[in-house]
């Protein structure tokens, strides 16, 4: 009984992992639903680590779909190449449906690229809107005006590969968006007509480069923010007054500097005065020796200072 059940346990263990290396079941499938494959290939799949499960999954639906460019070799390389065979196969069915121009080879560069291929075909064939950040701008009478618009995209499945994504169309709206209000006369302009600000930027054709077509936008809402032309006039008034100060500290600085300066002339030119005076009483002692001042001069010269004096004294009074 012993060696009866080991032998059973054997086989069935034998028999797993045939069964694992050559999906039996997996085979007949494809076979039934009319995709030729051999055991040999599903053996080969597993010793490549490729998944059989997934390759013929993804050749059964695109043979029921119609889709004859899809080869196993084909699917194989996507997945080893780190692609999505399923979404890839998924996109073009559907894009097959929708009667999108899209071929294998352009399904797994986009899916490489790092882009969703199966939501690109539905975003191609049910457009996407996408809403701006607030953009801010000022019209030419200084009024400044906050607007949110509706972008309605829809994907370029020719671009997909190297064009930009979302921000960059984000971006370029809102670049057009500032124009366009910072070419209005007047605020109230752009708030009769908001439908200039989309005309505008239409024209402009923001999705050169891109992955998407860009199929309208729409304005969908716009408020007054703070009047910046009169805010700048303020501050303009303000610096214009602060250099006037400026000015004016700066000739009160050089007055008083040319006072200090003449003060200490006139400080200078009393000392001067000083000294002289101080020199006096030698030279008439001197002019008393040499016999060039007599003792007469010297009483007319006290009687002159004595007058002088009086009447300096009457001058005050």
């Amino acid at each position: 009984m012993v060696v009866i059940g080991l032998s059973a346990v054997a086989v069935i263990v034998v028999l797993s992992i045939f069964f694992h290396y050559v999906p039996f079941v997996l085979w007949l499938s494809a076979k039934v639903s009319g995709v030729h494959i051999s055991l040999l290939q599903l053996f080969l799949m597993r010793i490549r680590n490729v998944p059989p499960h997934a390759i013929v999954q993804a050749m059964i639906e695109a043979h029921k779909a119609g889709l004859s460019d899809i080869t196993r070799d084909g699917l194989e390389a996507h997945y080893l190449a780190g692609g999505h065979v399923a979404k890839v196969v998924h996109a073009l069915v559907s894009a097959s449906k929708a009667n999108i121009e899209l071929t294998f080879q352009m399904a797994t560069a986009i899916d490489l690229a790092g882009r969703d291929v199966f939501e690109a075909v539905q975003m191609s064939v049910n457009p996407k809107v996408i809403d701006t950040p607030h953009v801010t701008a000022v019209a030419k009478d200084g009024i400044q005006l906050i607007a949110i618009a509706r972008v309605t995209v829809r994907a370029n499945i020719k671009r997909l590969v190297g064009g930009a994504g979302e921000d960059t169309v984000l971006a370029r709206v809102g670049e057009g968006i500032v124009s366009s209000i910072g070419s209005a006369e007047s605020h109230k302009a752009v708030l009769e007509n908001p439908d200039s600000i989309s005309k505008l930027v239409l024209k402009k054709g923001l999705d050169a480069g891109t992955a998407f077509e860009i199929l309208s936008i729409d304005i969908a809402d716009i408020d007054i923010g703070k009047n910046i032309g009169a805010a700048l006039q303020i501050d303009q008034a303000n610096a214009d007054k602060n250099i006037a100060q400026a000015k004016a500290e700066e000739r009160r600085a050089m007055a008083v500097a040319l006072e200090q300066e003449m003060k200490a002339k006139a400080q200078e030119a009393r000392a001067a005065v000083i000294q002289a005076e101080a020199e006096v009483p030698k030279a008439m002692a001197e002019a008393f020796r040499t016999g060039n001042l007599g003792i007469m001069d010297y009483y007319r010269m006290k009687n002159i200072q004595a007058d002088t004096a009086m009447r300096d004294n009457i001058a005050k009074d």
